[in-house]
């Protein structure tokens, strides 16, 4: 495989990845499906998610199929990694596995971590901005579950 064909292999993978924990993020948040950005997510995610709901069931309202597959999707990206390194996992052992799934379960924490991350930022600008934005609802029920930490500890200014 040449390098541009690896190239767009992890980045159409990761961006899969992103788009599955972003859809199990919205339902988490309980944020509106009727948002552009929501209806996106859905609609590009729909073809894996369907499917998989039939196998995968629900727990406690949280749809795990959409989590599962992000995970699926990271595992593959790091198993084509270590591939590429000259790593044979021919002979993959219960620990390697292990360890695949433990970093896969990382990289979608740090995926996380940057989702919430870009959605303080881009609500703060849009804030500014055009503060009447149909996703600036998104924006904010995705960031103030985390906001309303500081929002607790901290006394408003002004």
């Amino acid at each position: 495989m040449t390098e541009a064909g690896i190239f767009l292999f992890k980045t159409v993978i990761g961006i899969f990845s992103l788009a599955f924990l972003l859809r199990f993020y919205l339902q988490v948040v309980r944020a509106t499906p009727h948002n552009p950005l929501s209806v996106f997510v859905i609609a590009i995610t729909d073809f894996a998610v369907v499917p998989t709901r039939r196998f995968v069931p629900g727990w406690r309202g949280y749809d795990l199929s959409t989590f599962l597959l992000a995970l699926i999707a990271e595992a593959l990206l790091l198993s084509l990694a270590l591939i590429l390194n000259g790593i044979d996992l021919k002979t993959s052992t219960f620990t390697t596995i292990l360890a695949i799934v433990c970093l896969s379960s990382v990289s979608l924490a740090k995926m996380f971590v940057y989702i919430i991350i870009v959605a303080t930022f881009v609500q703060a600008i849009l804030s500014w901005v055009n503060p009447y934005s149909p996703i600036m609802s998104l924006l904010a029920a995705m960031s103030s579950p985390f906001l309303d930490i500081f929002r607790r500890r901290f006394n408003p200014v002004g």
